[in-house]
């Protein structure tokens, strides 16, 4: 039996004390995106300069200004993470017409560049599909040249690193790192730079200031945080929204802290929160299933399977695989207003 907790943190930024230096292992997050206009009002609270250049129909100083504010918590970020420690960023670019320019904002372009100058490397990145509701595959003018834009159907996850690789020294934290392995066949399918088949959220948000959330589909960071952190490692969102990547992180057995500006979501952050035993479960089940069934797949096509799991007993690809153990959440209590903790066992 192992136990996380889980931080939720109002109305600031990625600071002391709220998130101590270099203790967080791995970042995961989807920040509000310049330029698209549910946005507007939040940026220009923050950051003054935002509202003026939108009134003055200025796109590009709107969208620097936007982009200042993100940069100061990504250097935030980086004092936040541990050496080696990673950085995964959701951000999709804007399309917008202001005054009569319509025209690309290319967030996750400016984003990398908000992301080296706090001093992290940039890893090779994952575009994923995100299928649109729009009936035509076109902006503009229809069939006539000249005067018509594709539909973006994808976002970008920047990944980024601090310094050279994360070094696992003591023999606790290796046994560990055996114990979050990931299946030959999920690496093959994860470790693609282009992701298909992620199915979106439900927007509506009730009883708070948003009118949709923005959030990104559960098994975005539940795929990232498999990939790039260890069972009992802490996992950040400095733009927490309604709480997934918190969820998928104690879906997993890490540890989470989150933090969130808008107190309205606190409810919201919640209800989310309260599912992960059901979450966890359905998961670490899916997982499995899906192993069993690759490797009924691989032996009934005359290929060898020649390694076998210690806590599962059916067989997997490699020597590397023989120590995974899956966390299953098996209770949720609250510590106080902010905090949660999360019990987990192994097996299911």
């Amino acid at each position: 039996m192992t136990t996380q907790q889980h931080r939720f943190v109002l109305g600031e930024r990625v600071s002391e004390p709220a998130v101590l230096p270099e203790s967080v292992h791995l970042v995961v997050t989807s920040p509000p995106y310049p330029m698209v206009e549910m946005w507007d009002a939040s940026f220009s609270a923050q950051q003054p300069a935002v509202g003026k250049a939108l009134s003055a129909v200025d796109g590009s100083g709107a969208f620097e200004a936007m982009h200042s504010i993100l940069d100061a918590v990504w250097a935030d970020c980086h004092r936040a993470v541990v050496p080696g420690g990673l950085v995964c960023v959701n951000v999709g670019d804007a399309t917008r017409k202001l005054g009569n320019d319509f025209q690309l904002f290319s967030n996750h372009a400016r984003t990398i560049q908000g992301l080296l100058s706090a001093g992290f490397q940039l890893l090779p990145d994952i575009v994923w599909r995100k299928p649109t509701n729009a009936p035509n595959k076109f902006m503009g003018s229809g069939m006539l040249p000249g005067g018509a834009y594709v539909t973006y159907e994808h976002e970008y996850i920047i990944i980024a690193r601090k310094g050279g690789r994360r070094v696992f020294r003591t023999a606790a934290d290796k046994a560990r790192r055996r114990r979050s392995a990931y299946f030959w066949e999920e690496r093959n399918l994860w470790f693609s730079d282009v992701w298909q088949g992620l199915t979106g959220v439900r927007q509506a948000m009730k009883g708070t200031k948003r009118s949709r959330s923005g959030a990104f589909p559960f098994a975005l960071p539940a795929r990232l945080i498999d990939m790039y952190s260890l069972q009992d490692d802490l996992v950040m969102d400095p733009f927490a929204g309604t709480g997934t990547t918190a969820l998928a992180a104690a879906a997993a057995g890490r540890h989470s802290v989150s933090v969130e500006a808008d107190v309205s979501m606190q409810p919201v952050f919640e209800r989310t929160l309260s599912r992960v035993c059901a979450v966890s479960s359905g998961r670490t089940r899916q997982r499995l299933d899906a192993h069993r069934a690759f490797v009924a797949a691989r032996v009934d096509s005359g290929k060898a399977v020649k390694h076998v799991s210690q806590t599962y007993g059916f067989s997997v690809m490699s020597r590397q695989e023989v120590e995974i153990a899956l966390p299953v959440a098996t209770k949720i209590s609250r510590l106080d207003q902010n905090r949660w903790k999360v019990d987990a066992k192994i097996g299911i």
